[in-house]
């Protein structure tokens, strides 16, 4: 169990958008990102742990202070966009919480009082520290726009979320900045990691990243790992259909996730963190082509179970 704390990588990626991000983006070990304006603040996602998440409030703080050269009557604006319900992007919520607009997809903020802080007894060793579940308090259906809802009109940076599951989960948000080329993806692409599309669609993310690349940002943010650009996209979406080439295989030969993800060689994704989540993505991939559609709940307990198996034993949680 890593119990050290290293300090994130504050990175300015744009003209008052900062990438926070956590190396080396493992199990729980997420990204944040912090966009300011004279009017308003906006962070996407929230840590996991108690101690990370207030580090990350402080990050914001100094950012927004820094911003803030006018004002309006009020104060600048303070929101969180939580890109989806897993809880090292939302336990944090409380660091930011009253003062903070919550914003996330409906289906988040049911996910989240549904689930509450069971991620907690995944890694009953880890430093959570003291954790209060805060959930939304604003929820959109497709997509929501900065600046639609308020008087706050001295901000001209367009900031736009958009919902973009089921991908990494049913709910999956994006944070699109599309005047400075600048894409916060959450869980959908990752840096350095096997996509992980258990609880959600491995077809629907492949569609989503068609989505996210026409969008043309040249500068994308991953919930875990380093900041990339577009080959972000190139790399999950060649692993994700070379997926279901080898399910397909797995299935002709009636080989169970697990038996076919120990069968397999992983070749040029061998290098990628986190192989385990081969078993999962596999079972989601089984289910599709079952004909369960997309994010249709699978037992996940269960397969995480078999997850650990293939890893020889539970992976390691670096919050």
């Amino acid at each position: 169990m890593n119990t050290g704390f290293a300090e994130p990588e504050v990175a300015e990626i744009g003209d008052g958008v900062l990438a926070v991000v956590q190396y080396d983006g493992g199990w729980c070990l997420s990204n944040a990102g912090v966009i300011t304006g004279p009017a308003r603040t906006v962070v996407v996602d929230t840590m996991a742990t108690e101690r990370r998440s207030r580090r990350l409030r402080e990050i914001v703080d100094r950012a927004a202070e820094a911003a803030a050269t006018r004002t309006t009557e009020e104060g600048p604006a303070l929101a969180v966009v939580n890109t989806h319900h897993h809880g090292d992007h939302t336990f944090g919520n409380a660091a930011f919480a009253p003062e903070a607009t919550i914003i996330a997809h409906e289906r988040t903020a049911t996910a989240m009082a549904e689930l509450g802080l069971a991620l907690l007894a995944v890694w009953p060793r880890a430093d959570w520290g003291d954790i209060e579940l805060t959930l939304p308090t604003t929820t959109y259906r497709d997509a929501y726009r900065f600046g639609d809802d308020d008087t706050r009109t001295d901000d001209t940076r367009t900031i736009e979320v958009l919902h973009v599951g089921p991908a990494h989960t049913p709910d999956d948000s994006v944070v699109h900045l599309p005047d400075d080329g600048i894409l916060f993806v959450g869980d959908v692409v990752l840096g350095g990691a096997t996509p992980f599309c258990l609880m959600g669609s491995v077809t629907g993310s492949l569609r989503a990243i068609d989505r996210l690349r026409a969008l043309g940002a040249e500068t994308v943010v991953p919930g875990h790992g380093p900041v990339g650009g577009p080959e972000l996209f190139d790399v999950a979406e060649e692993y994700l259909h070379w997926l279901q080439d080898l399910a397909k295989s797995g299935r002709e030969r009636e080989l169970d996730p697990l038996a076919l993800a120990r069968t397999t060689d992983l070749g040029r994704f061998a290098d990628l963190r986190e192989t385990e989540r081969l078993v999962g993505n596999l079972a989601r991939v089984y289910a599709e082509l079952d004909g369960a559609p997309e994010g249709t709940p699978l037992d996940v307990p269960r397969i995480f179970g078999e997850m650990a198996e293939y890893h020889g034993g539970m992976p390691p949680c670096h919050a």
